[in-house]
């Protein structure tokens, strides 16, 4: 089935540009017309790029890669903190701290730092063995980590691909990741630069909704990619976040397979059916020698009887 419909996107304003005058001269061919001073965005294109973007962060999860979600823009960071907890992957949505992919040894330092401060009971004074004046420098200490990096708190390396909302304003990360050679997937609006990005969807990266579904179905990729590393859909299953209702599409993957396997069950009995049958069905040439052998004595028994009568 789709990875996502026409109506889905035309509801959610993934087709709504920037204004003519805020507009990058590159996107003229993503862009379908204009309205009222506003461009419109070809949703036909976008289907198609959706669908690569999809494919590409599938197989690269399936394969063991990871994707980092960033957005920190108002508008995609309850999005990107909902979606990339949903699949396990680690993101960003408050600010981009630079170096945090060119220079990631230095971030995991910070990383373990948080993990020993979460290890601090700032309840018990007197267990800790600190004053309350210092249990409340490491108390703030904690929260600036956690506000920062505490989307990435499990990433051990730098991510296989990235997610971006807005290359304009994210375009550190974008710097940083293709400096790296690290795939970037973003939404391009009418004012970004699609030369920055190597899997592109052209939409709308202002509305929430618009940013809510496109970060949506790439988190929906990751999922399928997960399922496919697991190598089972049941399996894969378990994994999901506690009470999230299966997508479409894994309705799908798992109802098929499990109709799929009755079928192959229904056809095994049936196969099996005809060759019972043969061994019966040879039965009876198994007799027919055993009868052919009892005739011949059955003769000799009647021609020694009238040799028997005459002898008396």
């Amino acid at each position: 089935m789709a990875v996502v419909t026409m109506r889905e996107l035309l509801e959610s304003g993934v087709h709504f540009g920037h204004q003519t005058r805020r507009w990058n001269p590159k996107m003229k061919r993503f862009i379908f017309t204009e309205r009222n001073g506003i461009y419109i965005i070809d949703l036909l294109q976008s289907l198609s790029y959706i669908d690569r973007a999809y494919e590409f962060v599938k197989e690269t999860v399936a394969h063991g890669g990871t994707v980092m979600f960033v957005g920190t823009k108002k508008q995609a960071q309850e999005a990107i903190a909902e979606q990339a907890t949903r699949v396990g992957m680690p993101y960003v949505n408050q600010r981009w701290l630079g170096g945090m992919l060119t220079n990631f040894s230095t971030v995991y330092k910070r990383l373990q730092r948080l993990k020993e401060l979460e290890q601090i009971d700032f309840e018990d004074v007197a267990a800790s063995g600190l004053t309350k004046k210092e249990l409340l420098v490491l108390s703030r200490e904690k929260a600036k980590l956690e506000k920062t990096l505490g989307g990435i708190r499990e990433m051990s390396k730098v991510p296989s691909a990235v997610w971006i909302v807005d290359t304009k304003k994210e375009h550190i990360a974008v710097g940083e990741a293709r400096k790296l050679n690290i795939p970037v997937v973003a939404i391009l609006d009418t004012n970004c630069d699609p030369d920055e990005v190597d899997y592109k969807i052209p939409g709308n990266d202002d509305a929430i909704r618009s940013v809510t579904l496109l970060t949506r179905v790439i988190a929906d990729a990751v999922a399928e990619g997960l399922i496919a590393r697991s190598g089972a859909g049941k399996a894969a299953e378990g994994d999901k976040a506690a009470g999230e209702p299966l997508a479409a599409w894994e309705r799908d993957l798992l109802e098929g397979g499990e109709k799929k396997a009755d079928e192959t069950a229904a056809e095994a009995p049936a196969a099996e059916a005809p060759a019972a049958e043969a061994p019966a069905a040879e039965a009876p040439a198994a007799e027919a020698p055993a009868a052919e052998a009892e005739a011949p004595a059955a003769a000799e028994a009647e021609v020694e009887k009238p040799a028997a009568a005459e002898q008396a």
